[in-house]
């Protein structure tokens, strides 16, 4: 009988740290991280189809995004899909596109991420050397393959209320495992 009370505590013992380990996770995951698997070449070449991001949930609770992010968004015109953009734009500043390059309060936006020769173009939103003031609590978000990208060109700017997250490090593939810069 006393083995049956040893075995019967012993397995008592890894369920509850299962248990344990499983709410840790849950937890986790629905309040402080997610993943974010990248599906297409929206932002090619910087981010690549099929790789996979940890994506920190909590931090523009405290922090406003900034411009270069990579964050997730729900998308605007089907909210069960999530978009993966780069933050452009912030809240009150101007932007225009002009002879394929961004501005940003007049001033020409430094864009190195962006592969030599691409160009930006407006699209149905923001048009050729307009000026938009993006409002209190949006983003302009782009994706780095200009060409192949719907974004706010073409939706308008999101509200920081559509974020889910931004992009802290890749988890895959594993050889490229690491912080997110």
């Amino acid at each position: 009988m006393d083995l049956f009370k040893k075995l019967s505590s012993f397995f008592w013992d890894i369920l509850e740290s299962i248990t344990f380990a499983l709410a840790i996770f849950v937890v986790a995951y629905l309040g402080l991280f997610q993943t974010a698997e990248v599906v297409g070449a929206s932002s090619y070449p910087t981010l690549k189809n099929g790789e996979r991001y940890v994506v920190d949930k909590i931090s523009y609770r405290f922090n406003a995004p900034q411009r270069g992010d990579f964050v997730v968004i729900r998308s605007p015109r089907n909210p069960n899909v999530d978009f993966i953009k780069r933050v452009v734009g912030l809240p009150g500043e101007t932007i225009r596109i002009s002879a394929g390059k961004v501005y940003i309060n007049g001033s020409l936006l430094p864009e190195p991420y962006l592969s030599k020769g691409d160009a930006t173009e407006p699209e149905s939103f923001l048009g050729e050397n307009e000026d938009f003031v993006i409002p209190e609590n949006h983003l302009f978000i782009m994706g780095d393959n200009r060409a192949n990208s719907s974004d706010s060109r073409d939706f308008g700017p999101v509200t920081q209320s559509d974020i889910i997250g931004k992009f802290i490090f890749k988890w895959w593939p594993p050889d490229e495992f690491g912080a997110f810069p």
